[in-house]
């Protein structure tokens, strides 16, 4: 007999018998306990073991005030799951996109739904700007009336019944309770905000003008991706290209003019399957180009992204274009088979991109070339060299033991060569695991 098994026997012998009280006391105990049960039969792989505590929490609804105590039980595992998250380096959009890849959406919708709960426990002042952001487009909204009453509005809304309620949030806690430490990329919820300084003025004329700029060039690089004429995305992109460039040596220029001592800072952006790998060296010589570092997590499916504000800005952008402009060539380019009708259509696409993302680094080391030489004077090159110093010694100091990865072998030669062909079309748009973490280059 399973741990597992005897627990369930045991919580289920104490169940009351028709009449019999029960306290408010033992009914949490037991809920706490076949919760804990149930995250510790996930966490050993005990699957049945699991699947029979969470039948054993379901069936004891007729308990009077059984489920009311299950769902205090799991809102507030919950919330200090999602708490516990954030002091291990992870932000809002980390949680939901790494539920979803190892859960399921639903899962995920869950997670936007604590995180959204768990926020009101802090005043927006005291909630860094980059957090808000996520949290926008996260829509982590409080749209249920009670929290009493979410478990049943989000199975109204997922159109389950309560047990998959209890299912979902049971493994989402051994999830949250599971995450690996991450470098933290900012102050937590709750820390005081900056500003209040003479400085607030000027840095939101800089935001104003950050806005301005990164708008044109999101307005180009829509176009570079819905055309279906190379030659017009090729010009839409490098003229995204030039722009951001110009805007990333002007936010240096200016910065040293003015004494501004702020550092470099990160974001993680997705590396998602399939191709993940050829996709990750993409955003990697992305980041290069515009004077950042990534560092991809390859089992977390993301890249953290090291750089001065405004530049990862721009790798952001570029790199989001890229990857729909190469993945929109790489489609067009259909299947393929060898002469014996054997599918090569994997080792083409991953040739494909791997080949579209030398070619491109190529060809963004050149623009961001071009550019430096066009804004010209001799205070230029130390500012610039001053700022990529001063990444390097950030992506040091958060990834002390930082591994370089080796490029992999082409097996597709016909892959490589139409995805160097595709990146030499594309619109130019702009300018590692926690445990092994990877820089490709």
């Amino acid at each position: 007999m399973t741990r597992a098994t005897g627990v369930v026997d045991r919580m289920v012998g104490r169940r009351a018998r028709p009449g019999e009280g029960t306290t408010s006391a033992s009914r949490t105990e037991a809920a706490d306990v076949l919760i804990a049960e149930a995250v510790r039969a996930l966490s050993l792989g005990d699957h049945a073991g699991f699947r029979r505590l969470v039948v054993a929490v379901a069936e004891q609804a007729t308990v009077p005030g059984w489920t009311a105590t299950v769902r205090r039980s799991l809102a507030a595992r919950l919330r200090r799951g999602v708490t516990s998250a954030w002091e291990r380096g992870w932000q809002p959009a980390d949680v939901v996109r790494f539920t979803s890849r190892r859960r399921t959406s639903r899962h995920a919708r869950l997670a936007t739904d604590v995180i959204a709960g768990e926020m009101r426990a802090y005043s927006g002042a005291t909630v860094d700007a980059r957090w808000r952001e996520q949290l926008a487009v996260l829509e982590a909204d409080v749209w249920w009336e009670d929290d009493e009453g979410h478990p049943d509005a989000w199975c109204e809304r997922e159109g389950v019944a309560h047990a998959t309620y209890i299912t979902c949030a049971i493994e989402l806690i051994q999830l949250l309770e599971g995450l690996p430490r991450l470098p933290s990329l900012g102050p937590l919820p709750g820390a005081s905000a900056a500003g209040g300084d003479g400085s607030a003025a000027s840095h939101e004329r800089v935001q104003d003008v950050d806005q301005r700029t990164l708008g044109k060039v999101r307005a180009l690089l829509a176009k570079a991706e819905s055309t279906e004429f190379p030659e017009e995305a090729e010009a839409l992109s490098a003229r995204a290209q030039e722009l951001m460039a110009r805007h990333s040596i002007d936010h240096a220029l200016l910065a040293a003019e003015t004494g501004d001592n702020s550092g470099p800072a990160g974001r993680r952006i997705a590396v998602d399957n399939p191709y993940d790998s050829p996709k990750a060296v993409l955003l990697t010589v992305v980041a290069d180009a515009n004077r950042c570092r990534a560092v991809w997590h390859r089992e977390l499916g993301f890249s953290t992204v090291m750089g001065y504000p405004a530049d990862l800005a721009a790798v952001e952008m570029l790199f989001t274009s890229l990857l729909v402009q190469a993945t929109a060539a790489m489609v067009h380019a259909g299947p393929r088979r060898d002469a014996r009708g054997r599918s090569r259509t994997r080792s083409f696409r991953h040739a494909f991109l791997n080949a579209y993302a030398a070619r491109i680094g190529e060809r963004l080391l050149e623009a961001a070339g071009r550019a430096a030489e066009s804004a010209g004077g001799n205070d230029l090159v130390p500012v610039l060299a001053a700022r990529d110093q001063a990444v390097e010694q950030a992506v040091g100091a958060m990834f002390p033991n930082l591994a370089k990865g080796r490029a992999g072998s082409v097996s597709n030669y016909e892959g490589w060569v139409a995805g160097r062909a595709a990146a030499d079309l594309a619109s130019l748009n702009g300018r590692h695991e926690v445990t092994g973490a990877d820089r490709r280059h």
